[in-house]
């Protein structure tokens, strides 16, 4: 189910917004490299980071991963709109839609449509097999507008603090 919690902005200094730079840029930093390029020792590294996990600005570290080297290739952005828009329809279509590994994203949006989803397919056959038997199986699912990506120009996970 999708977080409907509303929380208010975490206050960051300086060195917050620079630990989370470096950590952004790589996770798998020791807490010494760490310190190193924060001029602290490990202790107050150590503790900071527990700080931002414990208040939900860290929320986990990932691996990132070469969509082509893993059979990864077609990336689609797809345009829902659903016929009704009752509270448990919306519910039972954001309930449904996490559950396909293919969305990477799913963002509720203004506009012609209702949602937009970020999907990942080996290629067209898988692709045209995720929105026949998978996605076509929601319910109310009123339009779906299908683009497909030619060449990522960015793409990216780092977050600007400034």
């Amino acid at each position: 189910m999708v977080k409907e919690e509303k929380f208010s902005p975490i206050q960051l200094d300086k060195t917050d917004k620079k630990l989370l730079d470096l950590l952004q840029q790589d996770a798998k930093m020791t807490t010494k490299q760490l310190a190193h390029h924060l001029g602290l020792s490990l202790t107050p590294v150590f503790e900071r980071m527990k700080r931002l996990e414990r208040n939900g600005v860290i929320e986990k570290y990932v691996a990132i991963i070469n969509k082509e080297k893993v059979g990864k290739g077609l990336i689609a952005f797809c345009n829902v709109s659903l016929k009704h828009h009752s509270h448990d329809v919306i519910r039972e279509f954001e309930t449904e839609i996490v559950k396909f590994a293919e969305v990477l994203e799913c963002h509720h949006i203004a506009g012609m449509y209702d949602y937009m989803l970020k999907i990942i397919t080996k290629n067209m056959d898988t692709y045209h097999n995720f929105i026949y038997n998978k996605l076509a199986s929601i319910e109310n699912i009123g339009n779906v507008r299908s683009s497909f990506v030619m060449r990522e120009i960015k793409t990216g996970t780092h977050l600007h603090l400034e």
